[in-house]
């Protein structure tokens, strides 16, 4: 089973590029840039990724950010990513970032946009995977300024195909962001949103994005499970979760397999992505290995996570269905 999962075709549409920060790649970028570190060693480096919830994580998450300067820190921060991704068999990714985290302490939304954009390029050239961005807003910070963000973000609507919210949950309902996520929608952007496992309120704001934001699809979200009208009209809407096993087990204490069992029973189309693998020590392959084991899968129910994956992927129905094919081909084989 382990070597039907590493050989897979795989989708993965919850990856967080600043997530993907490995210690050896942030020691390095620190020499380049000039940046002190409170520690000398990789070692050391790897130490500090540790944390017991959400909001412990996100403080060294952000903290990790320093060292993300130029163009070409944006550029190896997304080719280590991808190049990775090429290695577990990723064949499609579409990857998070956060512009605000960088414009916020001065780095131009234009070094990080192209960095990533020349890595993303690179990839299907170099790689064979083929990947595109979703620009997220953080919740923390106001929605003016996540309004300006996505104005300034226009420019290069053709390198982003979609926009999503992030960061934390608590005292930020999606609502908080209706009248951003409404011009987004007019300048074209597919749209999704975190809906964080166990937090105060999850089932009002799992309503809000489906009622009031009208997300394509929503990130996390296992807590609408805990609600029928939500699980229905999730349903009816044939919306998709991407679940991240890995980090729940280090931010809920539990992997929330469980969920990922219901949801599969009940038809709808859950996914298991790495979410910030570089922090939570497993990227796609880990993570659907992780969530094999816990519930006994199947190989057919391992390849219908990476079906419902390509499935509800932002591409084009031709371009899905060429993977579609290809995964068919693999399982047949196997």
């Amino acid at each position: 089973m382990d070597d039907f999962i590493a050989g897979m075709p795989k989708c993965e549409l919850h990856l967080h590029i600043e997530g993907t920060l490995e210690p050896e790649l942030k020691m390095a970028l620190a020499e380049r840039n000039g940046v002190e570190m409170p520690y000398r060693t990789v070692a050391e480096a790897r130490d500090a990724y540790t944390f017991d919830s959400l909001s412990s994580f996100l403080v060294g998450y952000y903290e990790s950010m320093r060292v993300l300067r130029t163009e070409p820190d944006f550029h190896d921060l997304a080719h280590a990513y991808l190049t990775r991704a090429a290695e577990q068999n990723v064949r499609y990714a579409e990857i998070f970032f956060d512009p605000q985290a960088h414009t916020s302490r001065g780095v131009p939304f234009d070094i990080v946009i192209r960095g990533l954009r020349r890595a993303v390029m690179d990839a299907e050239r170099l790689l064979g995977v083929r990947a595109q961005l979703i620009m997220c807003f953080l919740r923390d910070f106001s929605a003016e300024y996540a309004m300006a963000t996505l104005m300034e973000s226009l420019p290069y609507r053709e390198w982003i195909v979609g926009v999503g919210l992030d960061s934390d949950e608590r005292g930020n309902p999606p609502v908080k962001f209706a009248e951003v996520f409404a011009r987004a929608r007019r300048e074209g952007y597919m749209i999704t949103a975190h809906c964080d496992v166990d937090q105060p309120g999850t089932h009002e704001h799992i309503r809000q994005c489906l009622e009031v934001i009208g997300v394509d699809r929503i990130d996390h979200g296992t807590n609408a499970l805990e609600d029928e009208a939500l699980t229905a009209e999730i349903a009816r809407r044939g919306l998709g979760f991407t679940v991240c096993p890995i980090s729940n087990g280090f931010v809920a204490g539990d992997l929330k397999a469980g969920a990922v069992r219901r949801m599969l029973d009940l038809g709808l189309r859950v996914t298991v992505n790495s979410d910030d693998p570089a922090y939570f020590g497993g990227y796609v392959t880990e993570n659907v290995r992780a969530v094999q084991r816990e519930l006994d899968l199947t190989r057919d129910e391992v390849a219908r996570l990476q079906r419902n994956a390509f499935e509800i992927a932002w591409l084009p129905r031709p371009v899905k269905d060429a993977y579609l094919a290809e995964l068919d081909a693999y399982t047949a084989g196997h």
